[in-house]
């Protein structure tokens, strides 16, 4: 059996493109179909990182490298059907987001099909992020493991440091693409195969190495004069024009509001350039967007057809968002940000926990697999569920929530940059800010719900007055 993460939205955004100098990489991990899958934050220390590893979905064991790092990570409460650790931080300041689901076609997986038995998300992070020391590193080992075991699905993985995000996409089974995505670029990955332009020369590119003879021996570049990985080994089919294309249409739309394109354009770039900087804000708006200010907004006022035409980046079925953050204008022990929010994004707030931890604060640790209202995840569906039944009512709301939040935890966070630096047991000091900022968290999200249940008790449609 297997828990299927199938629609998520990735972005990255180099150290020069982003306001404060941070390479910042990012992504909504959304479940597949209905069902929810219940996330916790959690830190894996070396001595809990196994020896060998065996997948739950294919049933490969792997060993493992001696001398793991510790890292943060976001796996399911659950663990039946495997880790599915997320996104986290390491030790060493590297930062990997894994996975996003991608689409293929049938022409490559005629010629190396996916493998049963190799290796896909659910295992991906727990195998290569406690033993890389940069994001280079990182496509490094995880080309190698492909190559060796295989992989059972598509799906594009990110890698970042304090200089540097690498974007790879696995190729069938066994063969991948990576790219180094310019430091004054910011890149939109929906559930498609995105990467496009590509030098097999370049020095920003790492590749399977038999890959461009692959292409050429298969016949398999529809173009005259240029490689572009999304046109050999990608998909162009209607679902992509309504599920997948219109999400990266709309990021871009806002980032660069002066380029006119259509949301089911098939082409629309991979490597992007905004015209201004980027905050973890606007990642958060964006992760967050459902197509505002356009007729295919499910709150706004278009007529139905529109508003279902176009699946939109907030959903019901986000599970957890994080913000992977590596700083370069603070010492290195606290430049790692693990920005983390559970639910639907429309509904939540980030908070920016320190990533050089050894623990995590209970109200994100402890998320159990049936409802519990002790729990962010838990409180946070319960507020996003709310909120949907009548989101004109209760946005404002969330969003004066939102930014109060953020912004306190802000205050707790500049604070302990200021004072961290001086101490000795800095581990034990940045977990205390943690355990702060998810206390006001927790405070503020019970808050907002006990707003929301007064607001809304006002107009339920069970009532008699006898001035009605």
């Amino acid at each position: 059996m297997k828990r299927k993460i199938g629609s998520c939205t990735t972005i990255l955004v180099g150290k020069n493109a982003s306001i404060d100098g941070s390479t910042l990489i990012a992504r909504n991990e959304d479940g597949s179909g209905e069902s929810l899958n219940p996330q916790k934050f959690v830190v894996i220390n070396p001595e809990d990182q196994p020896k060998v590893f065996h997948s739950v979905v294919s049933g490969v064991e792997i060993p493992l490298p001696d001398n793991p790092l510790r890292y943060t990570s976001t796996p399911d409460a659950n663990d039946a059907y495997g880790i599915w650790a997320g996104g986290g931080i390491n030790s060493n300041n590297v930062a990997m987001t894994a996975t996003e689901t991608i689409t293929t076609n049938a022409r490559i997986l005629g010629i190396d099909p996916l493998v049963k038995s190799g290796i896909g998300e659910a295992d991906i992070l727990t195998i290569v992020l406690p033993y890389i020391h940069s994001a280079k590193e990182g496509v490094i080992r995880l080309g190698e493991l492909l190559e060796r075991y295989g992989t059972y699905e598509s799906n594009g993985i990110a890698f970042a440091d304090k200089d540097e995000i690498w974007y790879l996409e696995t190729i069938g089974g066994h063969h991948w693409a990576a790219v180094r995505i310019p430091d004054d670029a910011y890149v939109i990955a929906p559930n498609r195969l995105n990467i496009d332009h590509f030098d097999f020369d370049s020095k920003d590119t790492l590749y399977s190495t038999d890959l461009p003879e692959l292409i050429e021996k298969y016949h398999l570049n529809p173009d005259f004069n240029q490689v572009n990985l999304r046109h050999i080994f990608g998909s162009a089919t209607i679902k992509d024009t309504r599920y997948n294309n219109p999400r990266a249409w709309y990021i871009q739309k806002y980032f660069n509001p002066e380029i006119e394109k259509s949301p089911s354009d098939h082409d629309l770039p991979f490597i992007c350039h905004a015209n201004r900087k980027i905050s973890v804000e606007d990642i958060k708006w964006t992760l967050s967007s459902h197509f505002q200010n356009t007729q295919f907004d499910p709150y706004g006022k278009g007529n139905e057809a529109e508003k279902h035409l176009f699946r939109p980046i907030g959903i019901n079925r986000n599970q957890g968002t994080h913000i992977l953050q590596i700083r370069n204008d603070v010492p290195a022990e606290i430049a790692g940000v693990h920005w983390l929010a559970f639910g639907p994004n429309t509904f939540n707030a980030m908070i920016p926990f320190y990533a050089n931890v050894s623990t995590t604060p209970a109200c994100y640790h402890n998320t159990t697999e049936t409802f519990d209202p002790n729990t962010i995840y838990w409180l946070s569906r319960t507020i996003a569920l709310i909120g949907d039944a009548n989101y004109d009512l209760y946005s404002d709301l969330e969003a004066s929530f939102e930014q109060n939040t953020v912004a306190a935890c802000r205050a707790i966070q500049i604070r302990t940059d200021q004072e961290a630096i001086n101490r000795k047991d800095i581990l034990t000091y940045l977990e205390g800010a943690n355990e702060q900022m998810a206390e006001l968290s927790l405070n503020n999200t019970l808050k907002l719900l006990g707003n929301m249940v007064g607001l809304g008790s006002a107009q339920m449609k069970l009532r008699y007055s006898l001035n009605d």
